[in-house]
C-alpha cells in the first residue's frame, strides 16, 4: 500500500494537472471584455511597483487571465492552496506562500523585494477565509513601505452563478463572455498611522466594492459591448 504522505503528493500532482487543463480550456473558450486598463498599462510601461488587488470569490478566471506576466501571487499554505499552487505552476507566475492574514516574516520580506525592483503582486484581499469582501490591511502596509500603486480588478458576467460559500465564488459557463475590469490606481501615503490607516482601508475596500457594482452593471449591459 502505498504511504499516506505519497498519495497525498499524488493527489494534489493529478489535482493540479487536472485543475490547469480545465481552467486552461475554460479560459480559451472565454472571450474577456478588458476595460480600465490604460492607468495600469502605463504604470507597468514605467516599471512602476503594483499590487493587483481581487476578491475571493472572483478568482475563478484569474490563473488564466494573468499567465505569462510574472506576477507574484500570495497563495494561502492550506491544502485549497496547495492545490491552487500546482494548478498555476508553469503558468509564469512567481508563486509566494504565505497567508493573507499572518504573513510570515520571510514571505513579506520576498514582497517587500519584488515590489522595490518594480515588480507586481496580485493579492486576494479578502483571503483565504474571509470576511466576505472585507479588505484585510496587509496590502495598505506593502503599498505604504513600497510605494506601490494599488490597483482593484473584478470579473462579471451577464450569465453567472453564485456559489453558497462564504465568498459567494462566482462561476461562470464555459464559452462564455466575461468582463475584465480594472480600477483606478490608488496610492496610500507612508506616515499614515491609527485611525488615519484605517481611514486608508476604508477607502480602498469601498474602491473595490464600487468596482465590482461597475462591472456586473456593465455585464448586464453585455449586449451593448463589443467582444470581437
Amino acid at each position: 500500500m502505498m504511504p499516506v504522505s505519497a498519495r497525498r503528493t499524488l493527489r494534489f500532482a493529478l489535482t493540479g494537472i487536472v485543475g490547469r487543463a480545465s481552467l486552461w480550456l475554460w479560459g480559451k473558450t472565454t472571450r474577456f471584455k478588458v476595460q480600465g486598463d490604460e492607468p495600469y498599462r502605463k504604470l507597468r510601461a514605467e516599471r512602476r511597483p503594483v499590487i493587483l488587488l481581487i476578491w475571493h470569490g472572483k478568482i475563478l478566471h484569474a490563473p488564466y487571465f494573468f499567465r505569462g506576466r510574472g506576477m507574484m501571487p500570495l497563495v494561502s499554505p492550506s491544502e485549497d492552496g496547495e492545490i491552487i499552487a500546482r494548478i498555476i505552476d508553469h503558468w509564469g507566475y512567481k508563486t509566494l506562500r504565505g497567508s493573507g492574514s499572518h504573513v510570515v516574516a520571510k514571505a513579506w520580506q520576498e514582497m517587500l523585494r519584488e515590489l522595490r525592483a518594480g515588480g507586481e503582486l496580485i493579492i486576494v484581499t479578502d483571503g483565504p477565509r474571509g470576511p466576505d469582501r472585507v479588505l484585510k490591511a496587509g496590502c495598505i502596509r506593502l503599498a505604504q513601505e513600497t510605494n506601490a500603486a494599488l490597483v482593484p480588478f473584478t470579473f462579471a458576467a451577464a450569465h453567472e452563478r453564485r456559489l453558497k460559500s462564504w465568498d459567494r465564488f462566482m462561476l461562470t459557463r464555459p464559452i462564455g463572455r466575461v468582463i475584465a475590469l480594472y480600477g483606478a490606481p490608488l496610492t496610500v501615503a507612508g506616515d499614515v498611522r491609527g485611525d488615519a490607516l484605517e481611514a486608508e482601508r476604508l477607502r480602498v475596500e469601498k474602491a473595490m466594492l464600487d468596482l465590482e457594482a461597475e462591472a456586473e452593471s456593465l455585464a448586464r449591459r453585455r449586449p451593448t459591448l463589443d467582444f470581437s
